[in-house]
């Protein structure tokens, strides 16, 4: 038994280094010059380059004011997939009405359309509403999700008792009241994990970003990132390069050594039938 023990903990340390050094190594090349990294063998510890680095992204790239752009993306989006996923999770968990679980199949069903299906149609819509070079076309199209309506169902479902909405409404609480004041308190760490979800995915989104804003002053920060690559036929700086993808993949890493917690809460308590 202790030798089972140990053995999986020992592959589960095994793991977590595989899992690790990919981010150590992006940190450490942030610190070397490009003609130190095609070194053999290549570095594994910090060098000195890294202001060096820093200065040749400040002046490539608007970084900080590119990050300010990433960050109102995913902010927003955060707020209204919050506000719109928890509503229609609530109501397709705690109420019955005719057609719901026809309603709920079809969402379920676009969850299964891959996301490179719709960007040609979607750039349609955007460029019909006028929404390129704007933040409309990032924010509003994934505002009520599958996933996250589908997230919050389920965790609605599994979490909040039936007994307490009724003794509300014997008091004569309001449906808003009873949904804000009652069920959105319970449903927080739900609530936190499908935030942090659509924070991650909205800040790594690449693709929406690069197909429609047009100026650099409003690109994302992963859009901006790929301006760093430099010309091909010169050969890449990967240092430079490192060093940004370091500066963006840190709040990522920072929030979710903070964060970590919510998003196991929030799947283990919806997993657990109340």
């Amino acid at each position: 038994m202790k030798l089972q023990k140990t053995l999986l903990y020992l592959i589960l340390f095994c793991g977590g280094i595989l899992m690790i050094f990919p981010f150590y190594w992006m940190v450490v090349l942030s610190t070397h010059s490009a003609q130190e990294i095609f070194k053999f063998p290549p570095p594994i510890i910090f060098g000195n380059d890294f202001i060096k680095n820093y200065r040749m992204v400040v002046e490539t790239i608007p970084l900080w004011r590119n990050m300010l752009n990433s960050l109102f993306v995913a902010t927003s989006s955060v707020l209204l997939v919050l506000l719109f996923c928890s509503l229609a999770g609530y109501a397709f968990a705690m109420y019955n009405f005719p057609g719901k679980n026809l309603l709920f199949s079809l969402m379920l069903v676009t969850m299964m359309v891959p996301g490179l299906i719709t960007i040609v149609p979607w750039f349609i819509m955007m460029t019909k509403f006028g929404w390129i070079n704007n933040y409309y076309g990032l924010i509003i199209p994934g505002a009520a999700n599958a996933f996250g309506i589908f997230w919050m169902r389920q965790y609605i479902a599994g979490t909040l008792p039936h007994d307490l909405l009724d003794a509300a409404k014997i008091d004569g609480c309001p449906e808003w009241q009873i949904f804000f004041r009652i069920a959105l308190p319970i449903l927080k760490p739900g609530l936190a994990a499908l935030g942090i979800y659509t924070f991650i995915g909205s800040w790594n989104n690449f693709m929406g970003p690069l197909l429609i804003l047009k100026d650099p002053n409003v690109f994302t920060l992963p859009v901006a990132l790929s301006a760093l690559q430099g010309d091909p036929t010169r050969g890449y700086d990967y240092g430079v390069l490192m060093t940004g993808t370091t500066l963006a993949v840190a709040p990522m890493l920072i929030a979710f050594v903070f964060l970590s917690k919510y998003i196991i809460q929030g799947m283990t308590a919806g997993a657990i039938k109340q």
